[in-house]
């Protein structure tokens, strides 16, 4: 491995860019432990910073994971998650199945709180107002992969079951739905990367620097009535958001246009 002195490129990246491809070829499989940064300095002949900042750009990148007092991984397959409005009610309005077996939910705090900003403007109320919410982490097998919220107004939920510390064995939506006694018809999201909040870091486990995609999901009722303000967050690197759908078909245009006809 080497790097070339008289490239544009900084030396960093030119060693990012070698590391990443020995990880695509398979050189080091996933849970591997690379060599140390002192070693992988000999080997490009640069000073250990260099690499430092190469392995940094991998890691936000999601190939790599530092594991303090232990060394740098690569990192095993990206979350593929599917969590649009649509993989969230699933294909009958009931639970998406692939989801449910592949995640876990923990419900970890229910009560009233003041609503952010965010939350706030989607239910068309002043910051701070009191709301009931509903806090959730998601993991996997080996890691916490969402922390997210659910929010109802206190005068649709109050002393109903969404203000209950229990999980339901269905969906929140139809619990909603049959609490508040309203239906959900349709819903937006609005999907953002930003930096990561030092809670939701702690929760995810993940370092302060390493960007994380934000989703705000409103669901509305007929009316166009907010029902429910919902929000995840997951680690940028390792989350894959896909959406399925089908592309119509072209028709043929019913009344074509002949153009300038001379009789």
């Amino acid at each position: 491995m080497q790097i070339n002195p008289g490239a544009a490129e900084f030396p960093h990246r030119q060693i990012a860019d070698q590391l990443r491809a020995r990880v695509r070829a398979g050189d080091w499989a996933p849970g591997e432990r690379l060599p140390s940064i002192p070693a992988i300095a000999e080997m490009f002949g640069v000073a250990k910073q260099t690499v430092q900042r190469a392995i940094d750009q991998l890691r936000v990148e999601g190939v790599l994971i530092t594991k303090p007092g232990s060394g740098t991984y690569v990192r095993g397959t990206r979350r593929r998650l599917n969590r649009l409005s649509r993989g969230r009610y699933g294909g009958h309005r009931g639970y998406h199945a692939d989801l449910a077996a592949r995640y876990r939910q923990q419900l970890v705090q229910v009560g009233r709180a003041p609503a952010p900003p965010e939350v706030a403007d989607a239910f068309g109320v002043r910051d701070g107002t009191e709301l009931i919410v509903r806090r959730h982490l998601v993991r996997t097998e080996d890691a916490p992969v969402e922390v997210g919220a659910s929010w109802f107004r206190v005068s649709d939920a109050a002393g109903t079951s969404l203000e209950r510390m229990e999980a339901f064995g269905r969906p929140l939506y139809q619990e909603a739905e049959e609490a508040i006694g309203r239906r959900y018809v349709s819903a937006t999201d609005q999907i953002s990367a930003r930096q990561p909040t030092r809670e939701e870091a702690e929760l995810l486990q993940i370092r302060p620097d390493t960007p994380v995609l934000h989703l705000l999901h409103v669901a509305y009722d007929a009316q166009h009535r907010p029902i429910e303000v919902a929000q995840a967050t997951w680690p940028g690197p390792m989350t894959t958001l896909t959406e399925r759908y089908q592309v119509p078909a072209p028709t043929p245009d019913p009344d074509p246009d002949p153009g300038l006809v001379l009789g």
